[in-house]
């Protein structure tokens, strides 16, 4: 069904939740057990960083709309994914995970996603950069979050992530129509943005930060226990919702996202032997010198339960 991008506005202007709707000292931090506690502070620190790097697409994803309404949207997805960042945080605060003031580290392979969305990504073609987030949002976000309320017991988590979820089907169901919207596009154009994804230093960025951030988070949490069937269909979703539209399947960057995540979850393909493991052993070395600082948006992240 296709979606009504002034009447999405609407609703998403509605269903704003902010943090400090949500009783942070309720009872049932004491669920997390100490066997838990280690594997799901990283678990939560890489799931706070990687709604940055949403966070940050979605900026880039504005500056390219079609269209004003779509603009909008995309500038409140952007302050949605930060606002669950957040709460991320405040959770991870909440089971005593985080000192006061403190932000947890993002590992190497999300330093340099952000790094290269941050120099690169407003110059990603809006076809490649409106493929590349919902695969991510699809693949990650929802095998993550699955995942989480199926380990952690606490009702609070429980409540939090209602709303995340509800917020990022929404998330979806956008990127899925701007997809169908822009695919709908002249041929040539297509065709010429298609080419600007495969140049030299944009396709070698994409290579060397997403193949292997994409394969590091799946080997994290198919060790802390997600059924890779899990994974399978969450890739899944992201690949009927694409074949569902004519317009979807004439984008050429969909169609190398698509072939990227059926690789990522099979284990047994040789993309993890001869470009993916290669590529997490190769930047897992890499001196934090040379990844320069955090970015200065960065420093918003709070566990604080502001309204916002």
């Amino acid at each position: 069904m296709a979606v009504d991008f002034e009447d999405m506005l609407r609703t998403i202007k509605d269903k704003q939740w902010s943090l400090a709707d949500i009783d942070w000292d309720a009872p049932g931090a004491e669920t997390i057990t100490d066997e838990q506690w280690p594997k799901l502070r990283q678990f939560m620190s890489d799931l706070v960083w990687i709604e940055n790097i949403g966070a940050r697409g979605f900026a880039a994803l504005a500056r390219q709309a079609p269209n004003d309404t779509v603009k909008d949207i995309y500038t409140y997805f952007h302050a949605e994914e930060q606002k669950h960042a957040n709460a991320e945080l405040a959770l991870m605060k909440r089971w005593g995970m985080l000192d006061d003031g403190e932000t947890p580290a993002p590992n190497v392979n999300i330093r340099m996603a952000i790094r290269m969305l941050d120099r690169h990504g407003d110059r990603i073609p809006l076809t490649g950069l409106a493929t590349l987030i919902p695969m991510l949002e699809c693949a990650l976000d929802g095998a993550l979050v699955k995942f989480l309320l199926e380990e952690v017991d606490d009702p609070l988590c429980h409540e939090v992530f209602r709303h995340i979820n509800s917020d990022e089907s929404r998330h979806i169901a956008v990127d899925f129509q701007v997809l169908d919207l822009v695919g709908a596009g002249r041929t040539r154009r297509l065709l010429i943005e298609a080419a600007a994804i495969v140049q030299p230093h944009l396709l070698l960025g994409l290579l060397v930060v997403f193949v292997p951030l994409l394969n590091k988070m799946r080997d994290n949490i198919v060790a802390m226990g997600l059924p890779e069937q899990k994974l399978y269909n969450a890739v899944k979703r992201y690949v009927s919702n694409g074949d569902r539209s004519a317009n979807t399947k004439r984008i050429p960057a969909y169609h190398l996202f698509k072939q990227q995540a059926r690789m990522v979850v099979d284990r047994s393909h040789p993309y993890h032997r001869y470009l993916a493991d290669p590529l997490v052993k190769v930047t897992g070395r890499i001196p934090d010198r040379l990844l320069g600082k955090n970015p200065t948006w960065s420093k918003e992240l709070t566990h604080e339960p502001v309204d916002r």
